[in-house]
């Protein structure tokens, strides 16, 4: 869609600031505290059998995590598609966002007094968030194409994933500090980490502010119906969008192949702690080192692999992460047995992590039609940050079946090889075409 305000620096700078802001959620809540946190909580309400109540069925402790990530996305599946749309349409999309940040700051403050045997409390607390987290990055990721010039995009998302992570490591980092000290300072770890949880979503709100500053509204490309007000227009327009994706058959390829292997990436990260924590027996400081480690590696992954992106492209670039995901996902089968070889193993994961996931976001900029932005960013984001399903739901099936979770772990790599067959299948420029958009420089 063609801007009406100009593009400019300073609004590039506003949307880098948000991902920091919203990084820590996905770094300090989902990747490292809480799935270790419920765990526990959830053993201390276990029958002698070691399972516990979950939503009318009874399930092992250690899979309330996963399962709970899991039914998280399944309610996106319904919510973000109609949120993408509503922001289309209307001419608030900043406030919107707003709205939505606060709902997720909320609900991740809440987790402060969560303790004792109210697993389920935190379960529910983490779904009203990282559903409103999810909207919150349809709506964010809609703006790209509003900020940035085609011949930018790459090198935008590139910016805004390493800047995101860096901003998600340094409040990482401060909790790391405080649960190190916890003793000290008259805490148990209970309240450390109880801590760091509602910290992260201070650090939410606190960052969202200049970006919100600083983002602009522009004129929809699209109006709502004469009559109709913008969320019935937009109910009516996802209708349309959906029974129109075949007409993309290149895009909807791409969104196909991205779903598969990104609900990987977001499996093996978000369940990295609950393995470290679980099969390693490693500390929650010797957990918390690792993914710091992962936040400032792939701050570097992120940059460099947009520096092979220019000069092979984004998707062959993508599917050269996907092979080295693939080797990853066996490694920590037959060799991670140790701390230091878990830190290894994850320094491998973050230089590709960044790479893969700024380029995907970068691409799909380039293949969907315009208007239809947050639209279509919002059935991308049903596997972005921390918002797998799939993923989670086979891990926490197999970890169920076997209680294995190397098995668990190497399993993913169907998910990561055939979403890398799919994406050597997807032809850019016609995909561009398609969508009646500017294909990037380099295929």
């Amino acid at each position: 869609m063609t801007p009406s305000v100009p593009y400019s620096a300073r609004e590039q700078r506003g949307w880098y600031v948000y991902d920091w802001a919203n990084s820590a959620f996905y770094t300090t809540v989902v990747a490292v505290l809480l799935g270790p946190y419920l765990t526990a909580l959830a053993k201390s309400a276990a029958a002698a059998d070691g399972t516990v109540p979950y939503f009318g069925f009874r399930v092992a402790t250690e899979s309330v995590w996963p399962y709970s990530v899991s039914l998280s996305v399944f309610l996106q599946v319904f919510f973000l598609p109609v949120v993408g749309a509503y922001a289309d349409f209307g001419r608030r999309k900043r406030e919107l966002l707003g709205v939505l940040t606060l709902i997720g700051v909320a609900a991740t403050i809440a987790l402060y007094w969560v303790r004792g045997t109210a697993f389920m409390t935190g379960v529910l607390l983490y779904l009203f968030a990282n559903l409103a987290y999810g909207c919150c990055i349809t709506v964010y990721n809609s703006f790209l194409p509003e900020i940035a010039p085609p011949e930018q995009r790459d090198s935008v998302s590139a910016r805004g994933w390493a800047i995101g992570y860096f901003g998600g490591g340094l409040l990482l980092a401060l909790n790391l500090w405080l649960y190190s000290n916890a003793e000290r300072l008259g805490l148990s770890g209970g309240e450390s980490v109880r801590l760091g949880l509602a910290s992260a979503g201070l650090w939410w709100l606190l960052f969202a502010i200049p970006a919100l500053w600083t983002l602009r509204n522009r004129v929809p490309a699209r109006q709502p119906e004469a009559g109709r007000g913008a969320l019935a227009s937009a109910l009516g327009q996802l209708w349309h969008t959906l029974r129109a994706l075949p007409r993309y058959p290149q895009t909807l390829l791409f969104l196909v192949a991205y779903l598969i292997y990104n609900d990987a990436i977001q499996t093996v990260f978000v369940m990295a702690s609950q393995f470290g924590a679980e099969e390693l027996k490693m500390s929650t400081a010797d957990l918390t080192t690792a993914i710091l480690m992962v936040q400032f590696v792939a701050f570097g992954g992120a940059i460099v692999f947009n520096w092979v992106a220019a000069r092979l492209g984004s998707r062959r670039t993508i599917m050269l992460t996907l092979a080295i995901w693939c080797f990853a996902v066996v490694l920590i089968y037959f060799w991670v047995y140790s701390v230091s070889q878990f830190y290894i193993a994850a320094t491998i994961v973050a230089t590709v992590m960044g790479g893969s996931q700024a380029l995907s976001r970068s691409l799909f900029s380039f293949i969907i039609p315009k208007g239809q932005e947050a639209e279509y960013y919002s059935v991308y984001e049903i596997s972005d940050k921390g918002t797998s399903w799939l993923g989670p739901l086979f891990f926490g099936a197999a970890l169920s079946l076997t209680h294995n979770f190397r098995i668990a772990i190497v399993s993913l790599i169907l998910f990561f090889f055939v979403g890398l067959v799919l994406l050597s299948r997807v032809d850019v420029a016609r995909a561009s075409r398609e969508a009646g958009t500017e294909p990037p420089a380099v295929l």
